[in-house]
């Protein structure tokens, strides 16, 4: 397949608008089917933070055909894997099985796509354990910062909780406005189903006409989220509470996945931190890795001021933030971290990268894009996320983008985005031991 590209696949749209992405791999012994939602805590407000997470819990607990508990032990019983996870932008919900049983995740996602049941009793059971699992995410530092930096960044946009919601809004839901919720937003317009692995594609076609074919609405679009108001200089705060050391994060906006300027951000993620989660060798959303030739760890960890150094640039359908975390080392001043990270900004938006990082930069997202499709479950989904970030030929644009992207436009766009006015920026400082991440 050329790079970039992934592997053939068949993409149509229903009467009742689910878009169907067909992906046959003829040597899978497995199928993945993957069915995204484009609705994730962009689309929540205020009072309703965490809805989207809640339902993602709330449809493996009964819909007409499968009552709570039958999706996990009817996946596992076949030997399959399943899962689900709720981001800004997304919700998505998938099972790889052996081919043969295709058919099985098929008739739970059609079952659940418009028909989950969502009762007053389920909701309050997990709303416990929603709460369980949000305060066991505040147990970790790194959480506290991340959620506080997003806070300080966005004023107005939805952007700015995390997808876990406000702990007040995760108690206070009622369940009829969850059920209001479901209704509204989830359904075929809002949705894409990916299949992927080995079936014969013809036969698959009809069985999910047949299956998704009847399924109705929501009548409602997605909304756009307000517009963010500009930033007229830095915005700092400071946390304080148990851990092992301290650590800075570093946040200035960024553009949306479908700018012009997205394969600059690209480009600049894996030059200041040694990768890309959109050309990743994988599925491209896991946590982080150090990598000893990025310039964040030459110029910190190596030097001996921190023993972590990351950037981030995660792509979203609307601005987001170009993050950069950093773990001091015993020792070592958070005031001397961020000189350093402010000289290493100031360096690359007045000299740019050079040749050679430029060089291994793209060979890393020539050797990314190359890996990416392997089996069924990362051909799932990366298919599935592109469709929900922005559609079949974004993956092509941005992988065209970073090749011809030049170490002057990412120097121009490092003055531009990377500004000291720009910055936001949260610190932790422990004022006890604590459990370490």
């Amino acid at each position: 397949m050329p790079l970039g590209t992934g592997p053939r696949r068949t993409t149509l749209r229903l009467a009742n608008g689910l878009t169907v992405i067909l992906a046959p791999l003829a040597a899978s012994p497995t199928a993945s089917v993957w069915l995204w939602h484009s609705v994730g805590s962009r689309d929540e407000r205020p009072g309703l933070t965490g809805a989207s997470h809640c339902i993602e819990h709330l449809l493996f607990l009964g819909s007409p055909h499968f009552p709570k508990g039958s999706i996990d032990r009817a996946v596992v019983g076949v030997g399959g894997t399943l899962n689900a996870f709720t981001d800004t932008d997304f919700t998505a919900y998938f099972a790889t099985v052996p081919s043969a049983h295709v058919g099985l995740p098929l008739a739970i996602e059609a079952d659940r796509l418009t028909g989950a049941f969502l009762s007053d009793r389920e909701v309050e059971r997990e709303r416990e354990v929603i709460l369980s699992e949000r305060e066991g995410n505040e147990n970790w530092p790194e959480f506290k910062a991340e959620e506080e930096l997003y806070q300080l960044a966005f004023r107005r946009h939805p952007y700015r909780w995390d997808a876990l919601g406000w702990r007040t809004d995760i108690e206070t839901m009622r369940p009829a406005e969850l059920r209001e919720y479901y209704r509204a937003q989830y359904g075929p317009r809002r949705a894409a189903l990916v299949v992927a692995g080995g079936f014969d594609a013809a036969k698959l076609r009809r069985t999910v006409e047949a299956q998704f074919g009847s399924l109705e609405g929501p009548a409602t679009p997605r909304r756009t989220p307000p517009a963010e108001p500009a930033q007229y200089g830095p915005r700092r705060s400071t946390l304080t509470g148990p851990g092992s050391t301290p650590f800075v994060y570093f946040g200035w906006p960024a553009p949306a996945v479908g700018s012009p300027l997205a394969p600059t951000f690209v480009l600049l993620d894996v030059i200041l931190g040694g990768e890309s989660r959109l050309f990743a060798a994988g599925a491209g959303w896991r946590r982080r890795a150090d990598h000893p030739s990025s310039r964040l760890y030459r110029a910190l960890v190596d030097t001996g001021l921190a023993v972590r150094a990351t950037s981030d640039w995660t792509p979203k359908i609307d601005p987001g933030l170009f993050c950069v975390r950093v773990q001091a080392a015993p020792g070592r001043s958070l005031d001397q971290i961020e000189e350093r990270v402010r000289a290493l900004a100031n360096r690359l938006a007045t000299r740019g990268p050079t040749d050679g990082e430029l060089r291994e930069a793209r060979a890393k997202i020539r050797r990314g894009a190359e890996l990416a499709y392997e089996g069924a479950s990362r051909v799932g989904f990366r298919l599935g996320l592109f469709a929900t970030l922005g559609g079949p030929s974004l993956e092509r644009r941005l992988f065209a983008g970073c090749l011809r992207t030049t170490a002057d436009e990412i120097a121009a766009a490092a003055r531009e985005w990377l500004s000291p006015d720009r910055v936001n920026i949260v610190r932790y400082e422990p004022t006890s031991p604590g459990r370490p991440r």
